[in-house]
């Protein structure tokens, strides 16, 4: 009797083992694929605050409360399952779709830089739009969410294929909710921040009330830094998905060149980890901002000639 018990308390010692590393496994994989999705998730942040310029403060934290939710919808309800079910079914389509996503990240980035030289604005300015719709304000954001949250989901469901459905399943939902939270935690909190500045501003004195004023003033700037930062984001994360992609699919000289690039400064002493990534960043970027800039001029040429036969017509 005693030894039976002793077994059993051995089998659940196993079993709790077992399920501790699967947690660890799990854990490692939830950041592994959310690192590797960190390039849309800093343009995520950038972009979200942008919709709640012109609205009342004491409605900025609801409206960003309810992007949340339906960001999360999105990734749970939405892609998760499509996502999985591609993944079983028909893993090959995973590459391709990857690179349809990273030729739209090319092609917004460029797209921010034409308005931001030209003046033709961004299709992101949802919230100046409609200053007061509520509505229409969380309905656009929800819908450009989709597009970065698909996105994040694939990326990271690409940095876990070798793993099990159920584990996918699982750390795809964990990487959902981390982000979600983490992403819309920061927003809120640049959103507010010149109102935290003011209330210090308000109610001290000293250094502690320049803080205060600082940041007031500091705000603007940094929203400025956010979204050339999203946009620089984009064109790393856009062009590396296509490098990768291209060379997956076949076609090898342009990763190989960007590897060998990667080699000969990597044994430079001190800083030669940091220039590999130099010249990996740099490489996709550029290979992002011509995908996208050829996007963006066929994008005005069809443009120009519809524009050109309704004038004729």
């Amino acid at each position: 009797m005693a030894g039976g018990l002793f077994a059993l308390l051995d089998d659940v010692a196993a079993l709790a083992r077992m399920a501790a590393a699967s947690i660890d496994d799990v854990a490692a994989a939830t950041g592994k694929a959310t690192a590797k999705a960190a390039g849309v998730v800093i343009d995520d942040a950038a972009v979200t605050p942008q919709y709640v310029r012109g609205l009342a403060a004491e409605r900025e934290l609801p409206i960003i409360k309810r992007i949340a939710i339906g960001s999360l919808r999105n990734k749970l309800l939405i892609i998760l399952p499509i996502a999985l079910l591609l993944s079983q079914f028909l893993p090959w389509l995973l590459t391709p779709l990857l690179m349809v996503g990273g030729c739209y990240l090319s092609y917004e980035a460029v797209h921010k830089i034409w308005g931001a030289i030209f003046g033709h604005g961004d299709h992101h300015e949802t919230a100046d739009e409609h200053p007061r719709d509520e509505e229409a304000v969380v309905s656009g954001a929800v819908r450009t969410d989709l597009i970065l949250s698909a996105e994040i989901m694939v990326i990271a469901l690409n940095t876990i294929a070798g793993e099990g459905f159920w584990s996918r399943l699982v750390i795809l939902a964990v990487v959902a909710v981390v982000i979600t939270v983490v992403v819309y935690g920061v927003v809120g909190l640049i959103v507010k921040m010149d109102d935290i500045g003011l209330k210090i501003a308000e109610t001290s004195s000293g250094f502690t009330h320049k803080v205060g004023r600082g940041l007031v003033r500091g705000m603007p700037h940094v929203m400025s830094v956010l979204s050339v930062v999203g946009t620089a984001a984009m064109l790393w994360v856009g062009g590396h998905i296509l490098l990768v992609g291209i060379d997956e699919l076949g076609f090898h000289p342009l990763y190989d060149a960007v590897h060998h690039g990667e080699e000969a400064v990597s044994d430079i002493a001190g800083v030669g980890g940091v220039l590999a990534w130099i010249v990996n960043t740099l490489a996709s970027a550029s290979l992002g901002l011509v995908v996208g800039a050829i996007i963006v001029a066929a994008q005005l040429g069809i443009t120009r000639l519809f524009a050109k036969r309704s004038a004729t017509a």
